[in-house]
């Protein structure tokens, strides 16, 4: 384990936990309430408070996840989740509002790999070309970087449409009532077990699309 390696795990840990899920689960909060459901408002989630947003379980897997990679030296990733926000589908109003809730989390993700890049273009184009821990400026180029990396996995993996990803709601209704019906109770049975292969296969499911997407925001050749 170098210490490049342990500076990586650091940032993904701590973006995660204090900026990239909190923005997604407020996103939808925010969302929500403009569109009519105030639930979320009701129980606070309004808010870039990460201890508003955190959830025990799914943090601890997160940082349990990143660790076990780390020593493994299988890569830096991870698999957790922030605290779920409540949304009331019935109170939502507009033919596409479910739509729009479930899509503003991983759009949120776009946007915050977007602000990543524009620091990490601002610092590449001043010369600055190693993502590393070797000085301030290469540790802040790497935090960039990262952050790009990190959003864009949420973004992609929260698309995936298998419940109880944002996909699946985006999916269900786009879909007409009976197909969506029918898809919902298949889900209902395999669902868990679509989502373990996703998880289990991600960096080869997700990992094509994810380099172009990074490589294009940062400017540079991700492999």
């Amino acid at each position: 384990m170098s210490s490049d390696d342990l500076a990586r795990a650091v940032i993904w840990i701590g973006m995660f936990v204090l900026i990239s899920g909190p923005v997604h689960e407020c996103a939808h909060a925010f969302t929500a309430w403009k569109l009519g459901d105030g639930t979320a408002k009701l129980f606070g989630r309004i808010t870039l408070d990460p201890i508003k947003h955190f959830d025990p379980i799914g943090g601890t897997l997160l940082i349990a996840s990143v660790i076990l990679g780390l020593i493994s030296q299988s890569g830096i990733a991870g698999f957790g989740w922030a605290k779920p926000t409540p949304v009331n589908p019935y109170n939502l109003r507009g033919r596409y509002a479910d739509t729009i809730v479930a899509a503003a989390g991983p759009l949120s993700n776009l946007a915050l790999a977007a602000l990543c890049a524009i620091g990490f273009r601002i610092l590449w184009a001043s010369g600055v070309h190693q993502a590393d821990n070797t000085s301030v400026a290469n540790m802040v180029l790497l935090v960039f970087f990262v952050g790009i990396q990190l959003n864009v996995l949420l973004m992609l993996f929260n698309f995936i449409p298998i419940p109880p990803l944002d996909g699946s709601h985006v999916l269900f209704d786009l879909l007409d009532p009976r197909t969506a019906h029918d898809l919902r109770n298949f889900m209902n049975q395999y669902g868990l077990m679509l989502l373990i292969v996703v998880v289990l296969f991600a960096g080869r499911i997700i990992g094509p699309l994810m380099n172009p997407i990074v490589g294009f925001l940062a400017g540079v050749p991700v492999g």
